[in-house]
């Protein structure tokens, strides 16, 4: 059926990414079949008794944990200096980690879509970035003061809250940017990247802003590693470059990874009329729950029912299915059943980048959108490596 509405286009994109400076080394390691994901402190692992050993970290100095994640002091790790001359200090001070992969993400979308300075700070210009989780770190300096030090309130710092509130990654990236149409925040796990990147879609769609920056990030958390070891969910027993391993028959779990996804949608002859260079069209959105089954179980019939609400709007045949492909047992087993369930065996070809970079959570879905631009433009199907 025909589906009513303003054509969307991609026209920007960028992303903070496991032990890459930029978009250009990510595609590059890429498309060189090159894993993302590195060994971190044995020592501390094993006296923390944590079973997984593997993550795709920002940098190579956060494989050794003990130095990035033993201080409780207010200023952030040295390691991230570099990264952190790019930001105004006025943006920093509201920032948690994830907040500056959000607007170093963002600088360098933006950039890449040529928009001006009054398109960007303009009242149909959006922001739409959500997280999985963050504000860590931030926490856990407030609590260690006030409860463990014993300090006054006014220790914890005047800026703890908006450093780790939900909204913080759209809320950062809207002040740096500076402009004055929607800001807003969606959190939806690990389909967070894409869920934003959906919102957006539809806001330009259906007129209601012209231009959105929009994605998904997950800050750097021990946190969240630890919690998600102590669910006995992350892949274990394998080399750094073997442990992501989806629709693997050996696969036992995802490797946790952090970054930031972040593009610019532009209503299509907007773009087209001021030379864009449009990097894809977005053909359609469609999202749905299994909210009557389990939280932590994948269901076939909630898959199922997202296959028949996408494509059965706009009757596309994909060439290439890029998917979710996390390399857990039960998850890969659902996904592929719904793929087949929905396209056949034949004629189409399954992508799961997570093999090179393992599960970005809440930017998974913005950076797994950019992946599939970057296949797109290359006409390169990146593999499922490690699937034997």
């Amino acid at each position: 059926m025909e589906i009513l509405g303003r054509k969307v286009a991609v026209v920007g994109m960028g992303g903070v990414f496991p032990t890459c400076a930029n978009l250009d080394e990510f595609s590059e390691k890429l498309f060189s079949n090159k894993s993302l994901i590195r060994e971190w402190d044995k020592a501390v692992a094993e006296e923390k008794k944590i079973r997984s050993k593997v993550c795709g970290f920002i940098t190579e100095a956060e494989m050794n944990i003990e130095p990035v994640y033993s201080t409780l002091l207010e200023n952030y790790p040295e390691v991230y200096i570099d990264l952190l001359n790019r930001i105004p200090d006025s943006n920093l001070s509201t920032a948690d980690i994830g907040s500056i992969w959000a607007m170093l993400a963002s600088l360098d979308a933006v950039k890449m879509s040529g928009w001006s300075h009054q398109e960007t700070q303009s009242e149909v210009t959006g922001v739409v970035i959500g997280s999985g989780g963050g504000g860590h770190e931030i926490l856990r300096h407030a609590w260690h003061n006030f409860f463990e030090l014993d300090k006054k309130s006014r220790s914890i710092g005047s800026h703890t809250v908006d450093r780790a509130m939900v909204y913080r990654d759209a809320a950062n990236v809207s002040c740096l940017i500076k402009n004055r149409g929607v800001c807003e925040s969606i959190g939806s796990a690990c389909a967070t990247g894409l869920g934003n990147i959906g919102y957006a879609y539809r806001l330009i769609k259906f007129g209601l802003q012209d231009r959105v920056v929009a994605g998904g990030v997950e800050g750097t958390s021990l946190e969240t590693f630890v919690g998600f070891d102590a669910m006995q969910v992350l892949s274990r027993g394998f080399a750094p470059e073997e442990s992501s391993r989806p629709f693997d028959k050996d696969r036992n779990g995802f490797v946790c990874s952090f970054g930031a996804g972040i593009v610019c949608l532009e209503e299509y002859e907007m773009a087209k009329a001021r030379g864009a260079n449009i990097l894809a069209v977005i053909d359609n959105y469609h999202n749905n729950s299994d909210g009557d089954g389990d939280m932590f179980y994948p269901s076939f019939n909630g898959q199922q029912r997202l296959w028949k609400g996408l494509l059965g709007e706009t009757g596309i045949k994909p060439d290439v299915v890029k998917a979710h492909g996390t390399s857990t047992p039960a998850g890969d087993a659902i996904e592929l059943l719904s793929i087949v369930d929905c396209l056949g065996t034949k004629d189409y070809h399954i992508s799961a980048p997570k093999s090179q970079f393992g599960h970005m959570l809440g930017a998974a879905g913005a950076v797994e959108f950019i992946t599939a631009i970057l296949m797109l433009q290359k006409q390169v199907v990146l593999p499922c490596l490690n699937s034997n």
